[in-house]
């Protein structure tokens, strides 16, 4: 009798254990629905790499009032989900390393493996930017070898949008020679160099959209304000315009997704789209520049682009160009603090707007960097315009970066004599010129012009010119005069 009241007994707690955990686990089910799943934007993956010695925001969604954990390299950061199911905490700066686990609990929890923390460079622009390695020169090749795991490349999607975007379907891929074929050239070779240099993982985000103008990367708000940019906002003109050309839409849909996390700097090579509008660029670029740091928040960080390179067909005489007025449009953006640029007028192709030779432009671009951001390495720049001094019929010329004034040789100059000068008087007629280096000037003069007033350097969309100093590097486009363009009133 008593060894069946046991076993009755034994039974009966055995079924209420089982009741008791079934209806913990309705309740711990019945809590996750009514409280949605912690999630976070695509940018944030197995594989990233997360910027280092800075705060690192990591952001996502959840239910409104739900308490967040994120928890990486010995450090936990907490925070609660706001009346919009929005959360955000900024991890303290870490130090290169990794690989390191990026866990977020929440209702559920969520973990991101091989994470690494080092240098994060977004690379945008138009088609220049977007063309993969495998159809550069020697791409296929380089693929071959990019063995670098820890060089990964987040590549956005193109996508246009009407209104801000909080995600994009992407990931992070880590560079192999399965890989890197697809990935876009120059933001490869960028990211290869940095890593090899640094020693440190390298993260490169890539958002780039073949014919994307300037005004489509820029906030519609902020183009507004300006009334040489107000047609851009025109509603009839948006309509009109292809995807990649709408005021703001591939800031909403590219840049938006992927804001603000954290990033060491830009890389930009775009304008082809804009040149019939260079006048306009001078203030849309600057502009461009500006929103972006205001977006993010983290202060005038490096903004690197690549000059027009040389294109079209090459003309006997001088004379006007659009492209020869966009790459002034740029040039004069490194007016602004911590802007720099990379000239390529002698690595363009006459037949062809995307030219093949990314490896050399993203090595420029990669001294540049090592040398203005992270203090390693030689000034990576060629001579810049200065001053003009008339004496008599000649004109002399003083540039920065002048040590080492040369004639070099390049596709278009056999390095014997300067190309590219040309020299006018009061009836704004342009002749090529004699230029002459003497110590660290270049003297121009042309026997048609007795009291010249204005000079120009490389002022074509294909110039012929080869002044370089001892980095080797060319001399960005330039001219002494302020004449009104052929683009001056094009909106």
């Amino acid at each position: 009798m008593t060894s069946r009241r046991y076993c009755f007994a034994t039974h009966y707690h055995y079924l209420l254990t089982l009741l008791l955990v079934a209806s913990w686990i309705c309740a711990t089910t019945m809590c996750e629905c009514a409280y949605a799943n912690v999630k976070l934007p695509s940018v944030f993956g197995d594989d990233m790499v997360l910027q280092r010695n800075v705060k690192t925001p990591i952001w996502g969604w959840a239910q409104p009032g739900e308490k967040i954990l994120v928890e990486i390299a010995s450090q936990s950061k907490t925070t609660i989900a706001d009346e919009n199911g929005q959360w955000r905490v900024n991890l303290s700066p870490t130090p290169a390393g990794g690989p390191y686990k990026l866990s977020i609990y929440g209702a559920n929890h969520i973990a991101f493996n091989n994470v690494y923390f080092g240098e994060v460079w977004l690379c945008a622009g138009q088609a220049n930017m977007s063309f993969t390695l495998k159809r550069s020169t020697n791409g296929n090749k380089e693929a071959e070898s990019a063995t670098y795991p820890q060089l990964r490349v987040f590549t956005v999607p193109t996508q246009s949008a009407d209104a801000p975007m909080n995600d994009c379907p992407a990931k992070w891929q880590k560079t192999s020679p399965q890989t890197a074929g697809n990935f876009s050239a120059i933001a490869y070779h960028f990211g290869r160099y940095l890593h090899e240099e640094l020693q440190v993982a390298v993260g490169v985000i890539v958002l780039a959209w073949t014919g994307s103008t300037a005004e489509a990367w820029v906030d519609p708000i902020e183009l507004a304000k300006f009334p040489e940019l107000a047609p851009l906002v025109d509603p009839e003109r948006i309509e009109k315009s292809p995807p990649s050309q709408k005021a703001g839409a591939l800031q909403y849909g590219m840049l938006d997704p992927i804001c603000p996390y954290a990033i060491k700097g830009v890389i930009w090579y775009q304008g082809e789209a804009n040149a019939n509008r260079a006048w306009q660029y001078r203030t849309l670029f600057p502009l461009l520049i500006a929103n972006w740091r205001e977006k993010w928040g983290l202060g005038d960080f490096p903004f690197y682009f690549v000059q027009l390179p040389n294109f079209h067909k090459a003309k006997d005489q001088p004379g006007s160009s659009a492209w020869a007025e966009l790459r002034e449009a740029q040039h004069r953006a490194i007016a602004e603090r911590n802007v720099a640029e990379v000239v390529a007028i002698d690595l363009g192709d006459p037949n062809n707007m995307t030219p093949k030779n990314k490896k050399t432009v993203s090595e420029r671009l990669a001294k540049l960097a090592l040398n203005k951001t992270y203090d390693k390495g030689e000034p990576a720049a060629g001579p810049d315009f200065h001053s003009m001094k008339i004496i008599g019929n000649r004109a002399i010329l003083t540039f920065t970066n002048a040590e080492g004034l040369a004639c070099a040789e390049n596709a278009s100059c056999d390095g014997s004599e300067l190309k590219g000068f040309a020299i006018a008087g009061a009836d704004k007629k342009f002749y090529w010129a004699e230029a002459v280096i003497e110590n660290d000037t270049v003297v121009v003069s042309a026997p048609e012009v007795e009291k010249p007033i204005a000079v120009r350097y490389a002022w074509a969309d294909n110039p012929a010119c080869n002044l370089t100093n001892k980095t080797g590097l060319p001399t960005s486009p330039f001219r002494t005069d302020d004449w009104a363009g052929v683009t001056v009133n094009v909106k």
